[in-house]
């Protein structure tokens, strides 16, 4: 079966940076395409970035569009997230997400169990 593991949340002051991984325990790696998500209390999970099994194409949203950088290391079997100039509206439960396409469409989705993140002002 597939298992995420997030790493690398903690409290760190406003402006401040943070790199998050979550490594995947998969067979072939590069099949996935990987996601962040987060969600702060009383909010719904939103989307923050994600990144194409080889790497080659990368997406985020527009709140975090120039702060954050999602990155993958296929040899590690690891997504990152390096997260620069944090904000108090930043906190919150980061999850990793993982997609393949398997035989004749059908499309599996997997998630790991969240690494906070707060910042202080």
């Amino acid at each position: 079966q597939v298992q995420l593991v997030e790493s690398g949340g903690g409290l760190v002051q406003a402006g401040g940076s943070l790199r998050l991984s979550c490594t995947a325990s998969v067979r072939i790696f590069s099949d996935y395409a990987m996601g962040w998500f987060r969600q702060a209390p009383g909010k719904e999970r939103e989307f923050v970035a994600a990144i194409s099994g080889r790497g080659g194409n990368t997406a985020y949203a527009d709140s975090i569009k120039g702060r954050f950088t999602i990155s993958r290391d296929n040899a590690k079997n690891t997504v990152y997230l390096q997260m620069n100039r944090l904000k108090p509206d930043d906190t919150a439960v980061y999850y990793c997400n993982a997609v393949v396409v398997m035989i004749e469409g059908a499309v599996g989705d997997y998630w790991g169990q969240g690494t906070q993140v707060t910042v202080s002002s």
